[in-house]
């Protein structure tokens, strides 16, 4: 009998964009270690009372399966992942068989990673591009969302393809009422608006956003330029929206995965995408090493 392939068993963890980042990292390294990649979809979130997400990437063409029981690490899976990462935080990187993401930045020692035939285990965000650039088809391939069915998110994506569309995604952190210290300043909208007004004056804007009025209220466009799209509402119904904002041209995103991602995703190879730029350690933790590629435009705030 031959020996069995290794496993690369990812925890998948966060909100839709985070989904999303800690797949194309685990499927890059399962890729160049030959061996089988298996998704948590579990344990990442059934003690996530505080914003009670779920696993939402059965919306995507992923060619891989679910964890056992066995694999989550139950029973005790709390304490048995505690122990694994006290234990292999001890380790020299290559030598681990938990990986937990060290910091926040681009850490590059993943790539040459190899589990030696051995399982392992992978914990955290890898917001990075850095992590999955080399198997770029690959995961556009994977990552194609399956559309939503229903007649209004059909007609919107519709009148989307019909012009010259801009995505615009605001994301709410705090409470509008008390410190905004994670929300995106104001300015931000007005400055990158400007900016893709000169690369592309003719479009139309479509505004996603969690808070849909509070949004539109930091948009200085008029109403006929503007389509606010706050339909989808709800954890569930996330990817719809993520699905209709790749179906735009261009992008103005937030401090945000969730909209780093429909920019990434849109098949456009002409887009012209802005993100705001932050100083290190400000606006939840956006604006590390890796984060943005290279050609995207940052708006320094």
């Amino acid at each position: 009998m031959g020996l069995s392939r290794a496993k690369v068993i990812s925890r998948i963890i966060g909100g839709l964009g985070n989904q999303l980042f800690a797949y194309a990292a685990a499927r890059r390294l399962a890729l160049f270690n030959n061996a089988e990649l298996v998704l948590d979809d579990v344990s990442g979130f059934v003690y996530d009372h505080q914003y009670q997400r779920h696993y939402q990437l059965d919306h995507f063409h992923i060619p891989c399966r679910k964890a056992t029981l066995a694999e989550r690490l139950e029973p005790f899976p709390k304490v048995r992942r505690y122990l694994n990462r006290r234990w292999n935080q001890r380790l020299p990187f290559e030598q681990r068989r938990y990986i937990v993401q060290d910091g926040i930045d681009f850490d590059p020692r993943l790539l040459a990673y190899k589990p030696n035939g051995t399982n392992m285990y992978m914990e955290g965000y890898w917001q990075s591009e850095g992590y999955f650039k080399d198997v770029e088809e690959t995961i556009r391939d994977d990552l194609r969302i399956r559309p939503p069915t229903d007649s209004m998110n059909l007609t919107m994506a519709n009148y989307i393809r019909q012009g010259i569309a801009v995505a615009i995604h605001v994301r709410f952190f705090d409470d509008l009422d008390n410190n905004q210290y994670n929300n995106v300043a104001g300015d931000y909208y007005q400055r990158a608006i400007a900016e893709m007004e000169q690369r592309v004056p003719d479009a139309h804007y479509f505004l996603f956003s969690d808070r849909p009025q509070a949004a539109r209220a930091r948009i200085p466009l008029p109403d006929d330029r503007l389509t606010l799209v706050s339909h989808n509402q709800g954890d569930a119904m996330a990817y719809a929206d993520l699905w209709l904002m790749s179906q735009c041209r261009h992008f103005i995103i937030a401090n945000s995965t969730f909209s780093w991602w429909s920019a990434w995703l849109s098949a456009n190879e002409e887009k012209v995408i802005i993100a705001p730029g932050f100083e290190r350690g400000t606006a939840n933790g956006w604006g590390f090493s890796g984060l943005l590629p290279d050609h995207w435009i940052q708006i320094v705030i």
